[in-house]
């Protein structure tokens, strides 16, 4: 872990710098190779640090802007806005995430085929890449893109193993586990997310973006799309209670946004800070790891901007948020906005605890999510149309 992704903002700052000179026609061109896990690609490798948001994606567009075109640079551009699609997507369809944990439930209760699951999590099927690719994800935490939709494709079509098992394993293993991405990334393979269109993995596009190292035998020859109860449409953007400037705040971090800096005014009087490692959010090993380190040195970042003391602490609940209140006379807790997943689940439970000892919890949401994700209500391509525009209103085009 530590070295593909060395955890921390200035270690996110210093990879976008590097990859900023290749965001155009390289990436464009090599985006969709997969070289393997220790040789070079044209993917920029910032997934984990934009997933926790140590560095955030209005930084990352605003950084390629500063060095291309938006034509020169669009297939980078759009795969950033892609993570913030999903998030959007979800936000406003959050039935889908307690969709996917039910089903996954279910399904880790009641599936039969006990050993073909096994051995597809052991990397034991025999089919070429498929194999490599999980020991790789386990090994490492990450996999190219392109090899995570092979994956699923081969997860669900050829092995016929439950889609949600699949994205519950990437959950477990990913350091850039992030509940909309992976979620919907699935689901879309399966044929869910768009109904009736799915992705089918095949020998010869996988011989293609890995050199010839892998040619898997044996694939499905296609892929039939899977079915379920219709998705309620799009709601509105809730909006989150604002906090109180006129009172004493506890600022809370949580994995979900390791910036605070960037989203918490000097407006709001922060009289003590509570940074969660995320122990109890956070699914795999590995990520784990990342995030842990990452909110240390968050932690660093928080005194020295806040000028407050500040308390690093594995997991999280309404006794311990209370009594860090308490401690620090703070009458309010204030966070960076948590999206859909488990840390909004969380913090959905413990904001009726904080009320019932007058303690508000108030959420701050990005500006970029505040103008981006109301757009995330149908497919992606009528979100892309936007996006020009929506970037030229948050001062990028």
């Amino acid at each position: 872990m530590t070295t593909l992704f060395p955890p921390g903002r200035a270690a996110g700052l210093d990879r976008l710098a590097d990859f900023v000179p290749r965001a155009g026609h390289p990436y464009a061109v090599g985006r969709n190779s997969d070289p393997g896990p220790d040789a070079p690609g044209a993917v920029s490798r910032l997934s984990p640090y934009v997933r926790y948001r140590l560095v955030a994606e209005q930084e990352v567009v605003a950084a390629v802007l500063a060095e291309h075109s938006y034509a020169a640079a669009e297939k980078f551009l759009q795969e950033v806005l892609w993570r913030t699609y999903w998030k959007g997507w979800l936000e406003l369809r959050p039935g889908v995430w307690r969709r996917f944990l039910d089903e996954r439930d279910r399904q880790r209760d009641g599936f039969p085929a006990a050993r073909a699951l096994a051995a597809a999590e052991a990397g034991a099927t025999g089919i070429d890449g498929f194999d490599d690719w999980a020991r790789e994800l386990v090994a490492t935490g990450y996999l190219h893109n392109h090899a995570r939709m092979w994956f699923a494709s081969i997860w669900i079509f050829t092995l016929r193993l439950p889609w949600a098992l699949g994205a519950d394993f990437f959950l477990r293993h990913l350091i850039d586990a992030d509940a909309a991405s992976n979620t919907l990334s699935w689901r879309w393979v399966a044929g869910l997310q768009t109904p009736g269109k799915t992705y089918l993995a095949t020998a010869d596009n996988i011989a293609r973006f890995t050199d010839g190292r892998y040619a898997p035998q044996g694939l499905a020859r296609e892929a039939v799309a899977l079915t379920e109860a219709p998705v309620a449409a799009a709601g509105v953007l809730p909006v989150p209670v604002a906090p109180d400037p006129r009172r004493a705040a506890l600022l809370l971090v949580t994995p979900e946004d390791l910036q605070p800096e960037a989203v918490i005014g000097g407006g709001n009087a922060i009289a003590g800070a509570v940074v969660v490692t995320g122990d109890d959010w956070i699914w795999g090993d590995k990520a784990r790891g990342f995030a842990g380190a990452a909110a240390v040195e968050t932690a660093t970042r928080v005194r020295a901007q806040f000028g407050c003391p500040v308390d690093v602490v594995a997991t999280l609940d309404a006794p311990a948020l209370l009594a860090a209140a308490r401690a620090s006379g703070a009458t309010q807790v204030v966070t960076p906005h948590a999206p859909v997943g488990p840390v909004a689940d969380a913090l959905a439970q413990l904001a009726p605890a904080l009320a019932r000892e007058g303690v508000t919890l108030a959420q701050v949401r990005r500006s970029w999510d505040t103008q981006f994700w109301p757009h995330a209500t149908k497919g992606f391509f009528p979100f892309r149309e936007r996006i020009p525009a929506l970037l030229r209103i948050m001062g990028l085009g």
